[in-house]
């Protein structure tokens, strides 16, 4: 497939343009309807193909046609106020001697990589020189490995909660729910990428100069690094959540049997209370009432708070 020269009237598209030998890197940042209809008008790329390229709802997937490949992957990006990772997407086309990506603009990774591409000579060399291929791989390897630095957030965020859980003054609950999220939306970007990296592999050997199973196996190799920590961290989440349900059910079974003792010891004083509060004569009331049956009446109430104290204590209720 010809690659188009960028006339000037398309110089004011968002995008860039690296040629090193016969191949071509065209950054598509972000990709919009004018993006799109340059790349339907100077390739021949499926229509659907491009459409999914505006589209931020798209599964991540690996078209292969007679002259070209396009993919959709998913990458993680981590909100540092919000703490908390969101989905970005990168799309690009890939054929003998061309590759087209086309993304948000918030993969630091692939941006400095273009950038360095783009003011180095060494770099240039380095990712163009052996294939299409070849630059595919390098940009997704670097956005895989800048993966593991959010991984460590993550790990340290577990941390944080599993001394919260076991903090009575602190209420885990919130935080847990949230990290338990992320890792959901972690593990659905990682796992989805795994198979197609495996797809790739195989359809990429014809637009690489060199044998690329080694890279391919270590790339893999570390995508299964990431998807097992993210394992162990839903386990441990999942045995947070059961422990921070069990110590706030014990802390309110705890309150609970403090306001039924307190409730237990006051409710002879409501009897009483209640009794005499009613208008009628009783003995011991204001019309033959005298010091020494008031006296009688604290000491009934108090010898029954009394045995009630002892009864709860040796039913260790208190």
């Amino acid at each position: 497939m010809a690659i188009p020269q960028v006339r000037n009237e398309e110089k004011q598209l968002n995008l860039k343009v690296i040629t090193w030998g016969d191949l071509t890197w065209v950054d598509i940042v972000p990709p919009k309807k004018a993006e799109i209809e340059y790349l339907a008008e100077n390739y021949k790329f499926h229509p659907l193909d491009l459409d999914d390229c505006l589209s931020r709802k798209q599964l991540p997937k690996l078209d292969a046609y007679p002259d070209y490949l396009f993919l959709i992957f998913h990458f993680s990006m981590w909100d540092k106020v919000a703490r908390v990772s969101k989905t970005g997407q990168l799309s690009a086309f890939i054929g003998e001697n061309f590759l087209i990506t086309l993304h948000s603009g918030e993969l630091k990774t692939l941006v400095k990589l273009f950038h360095e591409c783009e003011i180095d000579e060494e770099a240039r060399q380095e990712n163009f020189s052996q294939g299409s291929g070849y630059l595919l791989y390098n940009i997704i390897d670097r956005a895989v490995d800048s993966y593991f630095p959010i991984l460590d957030k993550i790990l340290s965020w577990v941390e944080d909660v599993e001394d919260g859980v076991f903090d009575e003054t602190v209420e885990a609950a919130q935080e847990l729910s949230v990290l338990r999220r992320d890792i959901i939306t972690q593990r659905r970007i990682i796992f989805r990428l795994r198979p197609l990296i495996n797809e790739l592999e195989h359809k990429l050997r014809r637009f690489t100069k060199v044998d690329m199973t080694v890279q391919f196996g270590d790339l893999t190799d570390h995508l299964n690094k990431i998807c097992e920590t993210l394992d162990e961290c839903k386990e441990v989440i999942e045995v947070f959540k059961d422990t921070d349900f069990l110590l706030s059910s014990y802390r309110l079974n705890r309150v609970t049997r403090i306001l039924t003792v307190v409730s237990a010891i006051v409710l002879p004083f409501l009897v009483v209370s209640g009794l005499y509060g009613m208008n009628v004569i009783l003995p011991g009331g204001l019309d033959k009432g005298s010091p020494q049956t008031f006296v009688s009446l604290l000491a009934i109430l108090f010898a029954t708070v009394g045995i009630l104290l002892y009864v709860f204590h040796r039913k260790r209720l208190i």
